[in-house]
């Protein structure tokens, strides 16, 4: 049977240029210029004789023809990508999981035993970056994972990942941390005893974590704490809440972090919580991968103790839901 099809190299690109819904973002994952891949959109809408894209002066969005042939080309891609994967490889790879730094140190690394105990055939490749911290809906990891390869993803973020298989973990509670030695020096009783204090910023919690003057967690959680005349943007920022957290274990002030992520340094004495007053997270964890993955033995396993340790907190109400 033959086919009267574009070339492939178009597909390809259009499928990266609607996923970004920009052609910079999508010649950056291609490794061409942006240049090349708004000849190549023209040259594919060309051959198809309809748009698929309306540009905006500084935005790119689908037409109506565009978002009836993404589905498809995807889905292509993907059934594509499993099959030559099959064939090429004899024996599954290692199931590589990606999470956020300080999702993937404190929380996750203490569990893994459990899951080695659990799955010993199963050879799991943790790394984390902060690609998987959601900002404005974006999350620079999903560009980077492989249909066809075991992989999946941790995000932090609000969940809405069009063409991947969205799971949510859990949605944590963001609460203050610090020293013992901080909290008896500084002699914290009330919320109103953090004034004058180093107040430690995770830049994942402002409304926009790519901008440090933006509104802090620290402001919403001191207005909740009835606390609001506290000048809650002084202090030092952090990327991310591992760094956070590091630099509270470390004496430096009192940080906001996430519940569970803390709970057991908090059991081994190394930080405590000296208000109970908890700051809902603005974001869920979230379990992403490609749909071809869902349903392969060793996503399908670690998925399902993942939950299960997730439950196993839910129980013991230490993050709402």
């Amino acid at each position: 049977m033959s086919y009267e099809l574009p070339s492939l190299a178009l597909l390809r690109t259009f499928e990266a240029a609607a996923r970004h819904l920009s052609f910079k973002k999508a010649a950056d994952e291609i490794c061409v210029t942006p240049a090349a891949v708004s000849q190549q959109m023209k040259a594919l809408e060309d051959y198809l004789g309809v748009p698929l894209f309306h540009r905006r002066v500084r935005a790119l969005e689908l037409t109506e023809h565009g978002s009836t042939l993404l589905p498809g080309v995807r889905d292509a891609f993907e059934r594509l990508a499993v099959a030559v994967d099959h064939t090429r490889r004899v024996t599954p790879g290692p199931l590589t999981v990606t999470a956020p730094p300080s999702f993937a140190s404190h929380w996750l690394l203490p569990r893994l035993p459990r899951f080695n105990v659990a799955h010993p055939d199963i050879e799991l490749r943790l790394s984390s970056t902060s690609d998987t911290v959601d900002h404005k809906g974006e999350a620079a990891v999903l560009g980077k994972l492989h249909p066809a390869r075991t992989e999946v993803a941790i995000l932090y973020g609000k969940g809405h990942y069009p063409g991947y298989v969205v799971v949510p973990i859990f949605t944590p509670d963001y609460v203050p941390v610090c020293t013992p030695a901080l909290q008896r020096a500084a002699a914290l009783q009330t919320p109103a005893n953090l004034a004058g204090q180093v107040l430690i910023h995770d830049d994942t919690l402002s409304e926009d974590g790519r901008d440090r003057h933006s509104r802090s967690g620290w402001a919403e959680w001191l207005r909740l704490a009835g606390a609001s005349n506290i000048d809650s943007r002084r202090g030092p920022h952090f990327s991310n809440a591992a760094l956070a957290l590091e630099a509270a274990q470390a004496g430096h002030g009192i940080a906001l972090a996430p519940r569970p992520l803390i709970d057991s340094r908090v059991a081994e004495g190394k930080l405590v919580v000296p208000f109970n007053i908890t700051l809902p997270s603005p974001s869920t964890y979230y379990l992403v991968m490609h749909e071809a993955m869902q349903h392969q033995p060793a996503v399908d396993a670690f998925q399902h103790w993942l939950l299960a340790e997730a439950s196993a907190l839910q129980k013991r109400q230490l993050y709402r839901t």
